[in-house]
């Protein structure tokens, strides 16, 4: 599943959370965005396949919670990467975001 950031009718925190939903928390995965605006939940993290990429928030380490369909559940969670994508885009303040 991908995000489009330039449609504000795709970009919503219910699409966030299916997003969220939609991977498993038995692997590590990143949240990137691409340079055309499209924000997915990648398997490949940290500093490797970055080209194309505008930006990236820190790996989601497996089974901490941070993807599936408990963690969809969990507003907090869910706002602050909305929030964090959203500040982000489209002028990143840097590539690599890991406060937020």
């Amino acid at each position: 599943m991908r995000i489009n950031l330039n449609n504000p009718e795709e970009f919503t925190t219910e699409n966030l959370r299916k997003l969220i939903a939609s991977e498993d928390d038995s692997v590590h995965t990143q949240f990137r965005v691409t340079d055309d605006g499209f924000l997915f939940l990648s398997r490949i993290v940290g500093n490797k396949g970055l080209e194309g990429i505008k930006f990236r928030i820190e790996t989601n380490s497996a089974h901490n919670g941070y993807v599936g369909q408990e963690a969809s559940e969990n507003s907090n969670w869910v706002n602050r990467i909305y929030t964090a994508i959203k500040i982000n885009w489209p002028n990143p303040i840097t590539t690599y975001i890991d406060i937020f």
